[in-house]
């Protein structure tokens, strides 16, 4: 049984929109089906919602904010090693904005990897081999975002409330062709161990929960989270930057 909220129910045109989302998914071979966890990833806390299980589909089937669900999934990739996780939601991103891309040699297209994303540019910020060591932190993944043509928003944990946290990544959501892109600390969800970053795709209202497309599907699949829990876990010290995580609110220019 879903957690009683005080949150509204939807509108009648917040659920006929629903529905129509729901055939796009259908149209696009998106079945909302129960599907166990692999038994490669590690287990989950009973607080998280893993969205392969039938509690998760439905929270996506009922969720009001899930605008970039589609054009995420359609881009989702998987980081290549244990620090990328930043570049493999950026490479996501990037793809699903539909930003002018480099030459992919093995695929001969134009199409953004985790290899060809690095330049000049991004190599002035923080050079590969040091994410390679250390993961970015959230001023250094903006820095690579906007050396293409995408603006980046810096939001600190430590600086917003919780009203502002939801606020801010629930209006991205219900927007078309701009992204969340999330700084949290593992550990602080119930997860191992430190800290990570994935895109987020969708909100559901009803339980206030967040779906987080987790890039290192090798060990946990996409989860819903809850809105404070996720929060909290944005507002711990990055060692490296010496500043709270947070998030990125991505757009093109």
């Amino acid at each position: 049984m879903r957690p009683a909220t005080n949150f509204p129910r939807r509108s009648l045109a917040i659920a006929r929109r629903q529905r129509k989302i729901m055939a796009l998914l259908t149209a696009l071979g998106v079945t909302l089906i129960a599907r166990p966890l692999a038994s490669q990833t590690l287990p989950l806390p009973d607080h998280l919602v893993p969205l392969t299980s039938a509690e998760g589909q439905m929270l996506l089937r009922d969720s009001e904010a899930l605008a970039d669900y589609v054009p995420l999934t359609s881009q989702f990739v998987t980081q290549v090693n244990q620090a990328f996780c930043g570049v493999a939601s950026t490479v996501m991103v990037l793809n699903a904005l539909g930003v002018p891309a480099p030459l992919a040699p093995e695929w001969e297209r134009n199409y953004f990897t985790q290899e060809n994303v690095f330049n000049e540019q991004t190599e002035a910020i923080i050079a590969k081999d040091a994410i390679a060591r250390q993961g970015l932190t959230l001023s250094e993944l903006e820095g690579i975002l906007e050396t293409y043509p995408v603006q980046a928003e810096t939001h600190h944990g430590g600086d917003v409330s919780l009203e502002e946290f939801r606020s801010l990544i629930r209006t991205n959501l219900e927007t078309s062709n701009s992204y969340v892109l999330i700084n949290y600390l593992r550990r602080a969800i119930g997860q191992e161990s430190g800290g990570h970053i994935s895109p987020v795709a969708a909100y559901d209202a009803d339980t206030d929960q967040f779906l987080i497309l987790d890039v290192s599907r090798y060990k946990y699949p996409p989860v819903w989270v809850q809105a404070e829990r996720l929060w909290q876990s944005t507002n711990t010290v990055d060692s490296v930057s010496g500043k709270t995580r947070g998030f990125l609110l991505v757009q093109a220019r």
